[in-house]
Parts: C-alpha cells; sequence; structure tokens
C-alpha cells in the first residue's frame, strides 16, 4: 500500500500544473458576484481534462498585470516554452491541450450564464 501512495504521490508531482486565471467580466456585468464560484465548479468538473499529463486549476484574474496562463512543474515555474517540451514528452500539444480546455471552459460559461439568466 505503501508503495502504491509513492508512486501515485511521485506521478502527480510530475504533472504539469496550469494555473488558468479567467476574467470575471466573461460572467457578464456581475462577473465579479460569481468568480469565485464558477471558478471552484469549473476547477471540479475539468479535473479529468488531459489527467495523464496535466492538472489545471482556474482561478479569479483581479489584476490584470499577472498572466492569463502560467505553467509550473515540481514546484517550479516554467516557461511557456519549457511547458511545450514538456508536454511533447508525452506525446501531445501542448496547444491542442489548451484549446480543449478552452472549449470546456466556454461552454461551462454559457452553461452557468443560461443558468444564471433562467432564475
Amino acid at each position: 500500500m505503501e508503495d502504491l501512495l509513492k508512486s501515485t504521490q511521485q506521478h502527480s508531482a510530475q504533472k504539469l500544473l496550469i494555473l488558468f486565471r479567467l476574467e470575471p467580466g466573461c460572467l457578464g456585468p456581475d462577473g465579479v458576484d460569481h468568480i469565485d464560484t464558477f471558478c471552484q465548479l469549473a476547477e471540479r468538473t475539468l479535473t479529468h481534462l488531459n489527467a495523464d499529463v496535466c492538472q489545471w486549476f482556474i482561478s479569479p484574474r483581479f489584476d490584470k498585470s499577472l498572466v492569463e496562463i502560467q505553467y509550473s512543474l515540481a514546484g517550479k515555474v516554467l516557461p511557456r516554452d519549457k511547458a511545450v517540451k514538456y508536454v511533447q514528452s508525452f506525446e501531445q500539444n501542448l496547444d491542442t491541450l489548451e484549446e480543449r480546455f478552452e472549449d470546456k471552459l466556454t461552454q461551462l460559461i454559457n452553461q452557468y450564464i443560461a443558468r444564471k439568466q433562467a432564475r
């Protein structure tokens, strides 16, 4: 059992962590009131997306001086070119992963707005 736990910890430590900062305005004019809840829901929904290579984190982007997407591995922030190389080592493409993520995120935003308007 301990070996399995160590293996799981090592595997998750090897995943690329991708932090996506989401603008509150994407949820409409009152988005700032909903962004924290939405980010939590979206992050849980997208947990399994490309889980073999990366782990997605979503947080509000209140500070526009912060980059929209930040990559890290083993606790260290990576520049995009190194994140690209890391993902390529899994025979995958970072642009494709990000497009898939953004498509799913857009669907979630649209669903959230539709539910909000239906109330």
